[in-house]
């Protein structure tokens, strides 16, 4: 299962309407619906950028990043995403609607160590993410034990849970 596109090259990149629809297809398409267009060069870049093109019903497994200079900063380029951050048992202690119609509620920076995850709002929601690197596959991400794998039965229920809660609109 394809996870993202490969690195871009070249000194300079602009997004191009082919690029983003090639995006938003794969994402349509993608099992996990979603599909990232890596924007920095390599995964050694000490800066990782990123499009991350996203459809409803992706599963975001909580997570936080646990070094010390992994803080991540995501901007909502298209579309909407309810954005959780949870307590260490697993508990939802805060919800955020972020939505690109809401220049004040579009940008949300979350420092390290911070248990978190999101629901896609809108079909082809497209953010923008950035945080430090080089990627590592084993200290980019600490996956919550209190929250189901992706593709497991269980991730369907949770992923229901967090609905219900953003429809309430609050914890």
């Amino acid at each position: 299962m394809k996870l993202a596109f490969e690195n871009i090259s070249g000194n300079v990149f602009t997004p191009t309407s082919e690029i983003l629809e090639q995006g938003f297809e794969a994402s349509r398409k993608s099992p996990r619906k979603r599909m990232i267009l890596p924007l920095h060069r390599s995964q050694e870049a000490k800066v990782q950028r990123m499009y991350n093109f996203m459809q409803p019903g992706t599963y975001i497994r909580p997570h936080l990043h646990p070094r010390d200079s992994a803080s991540e900063s995501i901007c909502v380029l298209q579309g909407a995403i309810a954005f959780f951050v949870f307590d260490d048992f697993g508990n939802p202690s805060s919800l955020i609607e972020l939505d690109v119609s809401d220049l004040a509620k579009n940008v949300i920076d979350i420092e390290p160590n911070v248990w978190h995850s999101f629901l896609v709002l809108k079909p082809d929601t497209l953010l923008f993410e950035t945080k430090m690197g080089p990627y590592s596959t084993t200290l980019d991400k600490t996956f919550a034990d209190w929250a189901p794998e992706e593709n497991s039965k269980e991730a369907e229920a949770y992923l229901d849970y967090l609905n219900e809660i953003n429809q309430r609109g609050k914890l």
